[in-house]
């Protein structure tokens, strides 16, 4: 199995997890577990999907969105205790990776709790989806463990890594089939997650160990002359090698919300 591939991984993945406010410099994480910086790079990636400085990078923005949620500490020491010592590249990497400013995801409870309930409410989840060309469609299956009543979100990413907005997204009122139609060529990463009805909203703001969530270990390849494989993903409790989900799940939940809303009148 691909998680049992380089094993050696999870020590050094917890020795950040335990150190994430220290500093992390390659040769300090190859060297934990004997490696050269270039092996332990490429061996890194491989079993991630992500360079080793870029995940520790990830992490550190996770914990930022916790501070942000569980402190008052202001925006300039949530940056400096991630160990970023510019206010203004703080605030862009953040906007960039999680979709909205720290100030904004920091005063999102309130409206995310709100999205959660107009899903719920939801009698039409139908999006309208020709299909011009069936090469440029990427659909399949998903599964879960565990059963759940709830919402999944599922999108398209250009990194193995749910960050950003999704290049192509949907949200699901369950387990079962889903398309994304008019896909441009390209290389993709498919990432999903649940969302429990009734989950308090600091919770999905925060989707660290109470949400099932999947994604593709392998790069979607699309092009216009050949159609892509059925694809079948599963939704699984958190594991350990999983990215953490950078995108602020409500900014999600607004968007479809606001997609569908012209089906519903």
């Amino acid at each position: 199995m691909m998680t049992e591939r380089y094993s050696e991984i999870d020590e050094v993945i917890a020795y950040i997890h335990k150190n994430i406010y220290e500093p992390l410099p390659l040769s300090l994480l190859a060297g934990y577990i004997g490696y050269s910086p270039y092996h332990f790079s490429r061996i890194f990636k491989d079993r991630i999907g992500l360079p080793p400085l870029y995940y520790v990078s990830s992490l550190r923005l996770e914990k930022a969105k916790d501070l942000l949620l569980h402190t008052h500490l202001s925006i300039r020491d949530i940056a400096l205790e991630i160990g970023q010592q510019s206010l203004g590249t703080f605030t862009t990497r953040f906007t960039e990776r999680v979709g909205v400013t720290p100030s904004q995801f920091r005063n999102s409870m309130e409206e995310a709790d709100k999205h959660l309930l107009s899903l719920q409410s939801l009698n039409d989840w139908r999006e309208s989806m020709p299909i011009q060309n069936p090469n440029l469609t990427v659909e399949g299956t998903i599964e879960a463990t565990a059963p759940f009543q709830g919402v999944i979100l599922i999108g398209l990413f250009a990194k193995p890594i749910p960050e950003g907005f999704p290049l192509y997204g949907t949200l699901l009122p369950s387990v079962g089939s889903f398309r994304f139609t008019d896909v441009s060529p390209g290389t993709y990463y498919l990432m999903a997650t649940s969302v429990p009805w009734g989950m308090q909203a600091v919770d999905f703001l925060l989707p660290q160990s109470t949400t099932l969530r999947t994604r593709s270990r392998e790069p979607i390849i699309v092009t216009s002359n050949s159609k892509t494989r059925h694809l079948q993903v599963t939704l699984h409790v958190p594991r350990l090698d999983d990215p953490p989900i950078l995108i602020s799940l409500p900014l999600l939940m607004n968007h479809f919300l606001k997609r569908v809303a012209p089906v519903l009148r």
